[in-house]
């Protein structure tokens, strides 16, 4: 193994170990409990947060800004291929700020498979720490347990953003010759 290899051996075990204290991190939050929260499916029709686990009693909420960010249309875009398997371990919703009608339009010109969730007129975001004042809404995403007595605990949260770990093409574009500088998605 040359010395640069080695290096790089050396810079994927402490990067791997920090990932590691991070997760630990974002998974020790300590469950906090949410109210039933109401939404809209793309129908219009109100759905209650509780109903969302379907049978699985646990639940990936993906916050989504909706149409007007690239950004989330590329994550999304990336999740729609993990659906199958992501809904064999437990439940995923996408929620977005936009208007019922108008989300599932654009879920439909995507092809995205989950389930869909308008947190319009709610304070859902806000109270998950997913909306700022004079700055909207932010993309990420939270984890949800339901209890067996139906009580529902947002057990961690982490966000997205350019370089994250959650886009598979972040990494991969890094390596180009060019880097990531210089690109942004489109739809």
């Amino acid at each position: 193994m040359t010395d640069f290899q080695q290096r790089l051996a050396v810079l994927f075990k402490e990067v791997t170990a920090k990932q590691e204290e991070l997760t630990a991190a974002l998974r020790n939050m300590g469950a906090t409990r949410v109210p039933d929260y109401e939404f809209k499916r793309g129908d219009g029709t109100p759905v209650q947060l509780s109903e969302l686990f379907g049978d699985k009693d646990e639940l990936i909420w993906i916050h989504n800004m909706g149409q007007r960010c690239n950004y989330c249309m590329l994550w999304a875009d990336g999740l729609n291929g993990f659906v199958d398997h992501i809904q064999r371990r437990c439940a995923l919703v996408l929620g977005s700020p936009d208007e019922p009608a108008e989300m599932q339009a654009y879920a439909n010109s995507r092809g995205w498979r989950f389930p869909l969730a308008s947190v319009q007129g709610t304070e859902f975001n806000k109270d998950m720490g997913f909306f700022m004042d004079g700055e909207g809404d932010y993309p990420g995403f939270s984890t949800f347990q339901k209890n067996a007595d139906g009580t529902i605990d947002r057990f961690s949260m982490s966000f997205f953003g350019p370089g994250d770990s959650y886009c598979a093409v972040w990494p991969m574009f890094a390596l180009l010759p060019r880097g990531v500088n210089d690109w942004e998605p489109e739809r």
